[in-house]
């Protein structure tokens, strides 16, 4: 007797799908674009590119180094006993001693004296004209900014794709977005909240971290004054 044969099943991989790597996404959307808003990430950006005040910083740096050293050397020297004394110190000790603090001269150094170090005071606190502007990355890793000089490129361009505008010039201030433009038509009204509206889009279409305001002076020209240059 022949012993029954079983038949085990066999397995196909060619029937198998092969997941060569991982499956693919779905394209984003315009939507998808925008990062998520990120409070640490948009203070990190303000501080990357907070501006240093470099030049202010740099003069107080060497006129304070200055004075160290010469009192340095003003005080060592006396130690080893031979004082350079490159000052008249009896003299202004005479003078401070018998100057009354009414005296119009030590008014007018304390106002001096103060008012410099007011200045001083509103470089460091003042922020001063930025290199880049951060823009929202929704991770405080990653910081990008854009150039100031880029921004305004682009919402003129922006100003400029609206009809009846013959020109336009957008330049940023501290908290504001001002746009020139030159209208050609009769709906000057209309035509300058059109620009205020794709000047606004655009710049929302950029993420910055500062909001900045859009305000448009129009002034209408006459069609006969349009340039050839811009016959296309």
């Amino acid at each position: 007797m022949t012993a029954p044969t079983e038949h085990h099943p066999r397995l196909d991989l060619g029937a198998v799908p092969q997941q060569a790597g991982p499956p693919a996404r779905a394209p984003a959307t315009a939507g998808a674009v925008r990062a998520p808003a990120s409070p640490a990430a948009d203070r990190a950006a303000r501080r990357a590119f907070r501006p240093r005040r470099t030049i202010p910083a740099t003069i107080a740096a060497i006129v304070l180094t200055l004075l160290g050293a010469y009192v340095a050397a003003e005080v060592i020297s006396a130690l080893v006993g031979r004082p350079l004394r490159l000052l008249p110190y009896d003299r202004v000790l005479l003078w401070g001693a018998t100057t009354p603090w009414q005296s119009p001269q030590v008014l007018i150094g304390s106002a001096l004296v103060a008012l410099l170090g007011l200045v001083l005071l509103l470089c460091g606190l003042l922020p001063g004209k930025p290199r880049l502007l951060p823009v929202h990355t929704g991770d405080e890793r990653l910081i990008v900014g854009l150039r100031p000089k880029s921004v305004t490129t682009s919402l003129t361009h922006a100003a400029e794709a609206v009809p009846h505008v013959r020109s336009a010039r957008a330049r940023l201030r501290r908290r504001e977005v001002a746009v020139a433009a030159e209208i050609t038509g009769r709906d000057k009204e209309g035509v300058a909240e059109a620009v205020r509206q794709a000047v606004t889009t655009k710049l929302a279409s950029l993420a910055l971290v500062d909001p900045l305001r859009v305000t448009v002076h129009s002034t209408t020209v006459h069609h006969a004054e349009r340039p050839e240059r811009e016959e296309r």
